[in-house]
């Protein structure tokens, strides 16, 4: 029996998905299909799974590791995190997730078998899935690179499709990896029977696949090496050095290694698997109503079929619409024909070039002590409700452009002002001149919140100076 190590990629960016999705909140860390994220479903459902004898790796970005560590915390899983210095696709990310994993290894436990799954899909039938994984398991141990493909249920073009030799029995001979085609094409494939939609999913020894890596993309595995070897950890994390990973090159694990190695096998997988890359597919795994609708939020509709119409922070109402994905934000709505919405990445783009903030951060923006949410932001001034957790703590800290008046409005927040250590509690307030060090914690069971105005003439996120910080962030501005 393989000893299982799963791996779980969690740095995407879920464009499509805009504006629920965003660079700095991206789909796999949102409940988008029920009340778990789909990182916390990608991990849970692995629960029972023959072999599985480590906790998963989670491979996600500098920005994204307080929410991966707090989601991991609230399932229960204590996850080793690597934290990726910059993004170089998917062959650099699991190779170091392998070397990781090999280096972790105690001196009497034989090579792990990695199981490597985005974070951001969904899988409706668990033991179907758990089922392939076993299959897989078998060929992996013996020293195949085992990619899943998944059983085609229609003429999808939006994936990349695996073609395996038609004798091939349920572990597949892979006979290519074909780009994502156009309709005329997928259609042909379908009706070939010998064709399987990309899952982006593998299974195979980390030793294999450093050895694939060594022979195909020697380069990256140099880099890959050299940034594990002076890899230093904080806190609850594990972090790569930078310097030396980023001499490394950019490149898929199926450019890189699977369309070259001869090692190279599928597994079919029919489990219900879908990768939730658009408002259409995320109303197709939803709830529906009698008219087909997928409603979430105060949302009120009349006469409206087959749409999926969600509001995050006031009355949204449609009448007469069919076939709609209407998204509502604090900050951004979107109208699209779900037949259209995998074009909301090229909307997104547009708003990039443009400059927009609204594409990487929502309005509420999370931190590892809580969140703050921009109320009001005009010439010189800006309004924030800061809500700090419970035995949460900011850092130490000052800022040289800009003076803060806090006014407590729930809770009692313990404030350090220069010198001085005091409380307010509701109604009452505080002033933060230009240049003052200061915090807040909250030493009670209950939620602080608090209403910050700031004054100044530049008001940045970056105009912040860390002295002291429980999160591991002093010395930096973000």
């Amino acid at each position: 029996m393989p000893n299982i190590q799963p791996v779980i990629l969690s740095g995407g960016s879920g464009s499509r998905l805009w504006p629920a999705s965003r660079s700095m909140y991206p789909k796999q860390l949102l409940p988008l299909v029920n009340e778990k994220t789909l990182l916390q479903n990608t991990v849970s459902r692995l629960d029972g799974l023959s072999g599985l004898n480590n906790s998963p790796i989670v491979i996600c970005n500098e920005t994204h590791r307080f929410l991966v560590a707090e989601q991991m915390q609230d399932i229960g899983v204590g996850a080793s995190i690597l934290l990726e210095p910059e993004g170089r696709n998917t062959c650099p990310a699991i190779a170091l997730a392998a070397l990781f994993s090999m280096q972790e290894l105690p001196d009497d436990e034989s090579d792990r078998v990695l199981l490597v799954l985005p974070a951001d899909h969904v899988i409706s039938d668990v033991e179907k899935f758990h089922e392939a994984i076993s299959l897989a398991g078998e060929s992996a141990e013996a020293g195949s690179l085992v990619t899943f493909g998944v059983v085609p249920q229609d003429a999808n073009t939006g994936y990349g499709y695996i073609e395996v030799l038609a004798d091939s029995d349920v572990v597949g001979s892979i006979k290519s990896f074909v780009e994502k085609p156009d309709k005329a094409a997928a259609k042909r494939y379908i009706a070939s029977g010998t064709y399987f939609w990309n899952s982006g999913m593998f299974m195979f020894r980390a030793s294999r696949y450093i050895e694939e890596v060594e022979h195909h993309a020697p380069e990256i595995l140099s880099a890959c090496r050299k940034a594990i070897i002076n890899a230093t950890s904080d806190i609850d994390f594990f972090r790569p050095a930078k310097k030396e990973f980023l001499s490394c090159p950019s490149n898929s694990i199926d450019y890189a290694i699977m369309e070259k190695t001869a090692h190279a096998v599928m597994v079919a997988l029919d489990a219900g698997w879908n990768d939730v890359g658009s408002w259409q597919a995320i109303h197709s795994v939803r709830d529906k109503d009698e008219q087909g609708n997928t409603i979430d939020g105060d949302v009120v509709t009349e006469d409206c079929q087959n749409s999926f119409i969600s509001s995050e922070s006031r009355l949204v109402t449609a009448v007469g619409v069919d076939n709609l994905a209407i998204i509502e934000t604090k900050d951004a709505v979107l109208v699209a024909d779900q037949s259209s919405s995998q074009n909301v990445k090229a909307l997104v783009d547009r708003l990039k070039t443009a400059g927009r903030e609204e594409t990487s951060l929502h309005r509420q923006v999370f931190r590892p002590w809580g969140s703050y949410d921009s109320l009001e932001n005009a010439d010189g001034f800006q309004v924030k409700r800061l809500i700090v957790n419970p035995g949460a703590v900011l850092s130490l800290q000052m800022h040289h452009h800009r003076a803060e008046h806090w006014v407590v409005v729930r809770g009692t927040a313990r404030i350090t002002l220069n010198d001085e250590e005091f409380d307010r509690t509701v109604n009452e307030s505080t002033y933060i001149p230009i240049g003052a060090t200061h915090r807040i914690a909250n030493q009670t069971d209950t939620p602080v919140h608090i209403i910050e105005v700031q004054c100044g003439d530049y008001l940045g996120e970056d105009d912040i100076v860390r002295f002291e910080d429980n999160y591991g962030r002093e010395g930096t501005n973000t």
